[in-house]
């Protein structure tokens, strides 16, 4: 056989390969030469010839996902069901895809056609694959108290043994601060929390009533409590989350000065604090409901009385698309507002915002540390949640921080004063007392 027509050979081979097949897909999303090896169910492969970073090919239904589904959701339906998987740095990975796949239109109607027609020459096509269980599904009006609900309980009743195991023991589902290089995950969440009490000015009068809006699992009211003294009520719509903060409540001899409730922020009336931190909740507010939200925590607040609001923000604003692998797996509903237009609702319902600061890196980190956790402890989060579940935290985490750190995304806290009719504030007069 001569030269030629061995080459010829080796090439009909190959088209018949699942990679080869899978080329012109391939080259419609991420152009002429993949930058990370793909790894087919056939044992064929596409990308570079070594390294420990790749990406998993398992199954033909990967193709039937996204020819039904052309974008986000089919790709991330098929990580979901373990069509698709990702091996090695997750990081590294994904910024490597973002980069060579620049514009989410080149996973649009372009690489369905490819998609088709790769799907028709294994045998593949069919009707749709069934999404998996863990996808989230609303009914009913958006931000309506019923909606809400159902999409806090997607999120956040997994199993707070779950939470525990990449949060860490102080299980606090925020941005951390990170003083220095060496800060540990603990130490940074703590400083978190002892920023926000200091702006708040808790350390300036014990025994100040605080409201914590969104309290999780209870780690700012147990802070806040413990260091300062202060009487707090903590307000949550997740009924895991309530059960475990009451727990730690009492296992820390705090029952007389924290109060876990279940209840909705627009449940709150007739009563009065000194002070309200609401930290990681606003993402489910919806611009929608913004105005009613800082009417209601300026209702509880007399003259002098603090807000301290920290959520993820982002340029414009962002509704987390039905389409997209964060609204169906992740955070159904979520929100996120530019941070310019949280000043101006919080100044609108009689707030003087006197502080603005970005958290932006910090949250990249506290991220990474948190997937290291979970890769840390695989075995377990998968016996807890099941495999889908931990690949839609161990992705959803990794990609979030890859936002913060291009700045796609940001997190800010924002502090507004209620004035006295005179206009005072009785605030600091410069930031040097929260540091």
């Amino acid at each position: 056989m001569s030269t030629d027509e061995r080459e010829r050979t080796s090439e009909q081979t190959t088209r018949k390969t699942a990679a080869g097949l899978f080329d012109p897909l391939l080259r419609a999303v991420l152009g002429d030469s993949p930058p990370v090896r793909f790894e087919f169910w056939d044992g064929s492969s596409a990308g570079p010839p070594d390294g420990s970073d790749s990406v998993k090919v398992k199954s033909s239904n990967a193709l039937r996902r996204l020819m039904w589904s052309p974008g986000e959701l089919g790709l991330g339906r098929a990580y979901v069901a373990g069509d698709l998987d990702v091996e090695g740095d997750v990081f590294t990975v994904l910024r490597t895809l973002q980069g060579a796949a620049s514009n989410d239109a080149h996973l649009g109607i372009g690489a369905a056609v490819s998609a088709l027609g790769v799907a028709r020459r294994l045998g593949a096509l069919g009707l749709p694959p069934s999404p998996p269980p863990e996808e989230a599904r609303q009914h009913g009006r958006r931000h309506s108290r019923r909606r809400d609900a159902d999409a806090i309980s997607h999120h956040y009743d997994v199993g707070n043994d779950f939470y525990r195991l990449f949060l860490g023991p102080s299980l606090t589902y925020s941005c951390a601060r990170f003083t220095d290089d060496d800060t540990s995950l603990e130490d940074a969440q703590s400083a978190k929390h002892e920023l926000i009490s200091r702006k708040l000015g808790l350390g300036e009068r014990p025994g100040m009533r605080l409201l914590d809006i969104g309290c999780g699992w209870g780690s700012m009211a147990l802070h806040a409590a413990t260091r300062h003294g202060a009487e707090v009520v903590g307000v949550t719509i997740s009924a895991e989350q309530a059960a475990a903060a009451r727990e730690r409540v009492a296992e820390a001899g705090l029952s007389d000065r924290v109060e876990i409730r279940l209840q909705d922020y627009r449940d709150l009336a007739g009563e009065t604090f000194d002070a309200v931190s609401s930290v990681g909740m606003f993402e489910h507010v919806g611009t929608a409901r913004t105005a009613e939200y800082f009417s209601v925590v300026r209702s509880l607040l007399g003259p002098h009385g603090r807000l301290l609001n920290h959520a993820i923000s982002s340029v414009g604003g962002s509704v987390m698309g039905r389409k997209s692998f964060i609204a169906r797996y992740v955070f159904p509903d979520g929100e996120l507002l530019d941070v310019g237009e949280v000043v101006l609702a919080m100044e609108r319902a009689g707030f003087e915002v006197r502080d603005v600061e970005s958290l932006r890196e910090h949250y990249a980190r506290t991220l990474r540390c948190w997937v290291a956790n979970l890769e840390a402890n695989w075995d377990q989060a998968v016996a807890l949640v099941g495999p889908a579940r931990a690949r839609i935290w161990r992705l959803y985490m990794a990609a979030s921080a890859l936002g913060f750190e291009d700045g796609g995304i940001a997190v800010h806290q924002v502090l507004g004063v209620v004035p006295d009719s005179s206009g005072g504030a009785d605030m600091p007069a410069t930031r040097g007392d929260w540091e």
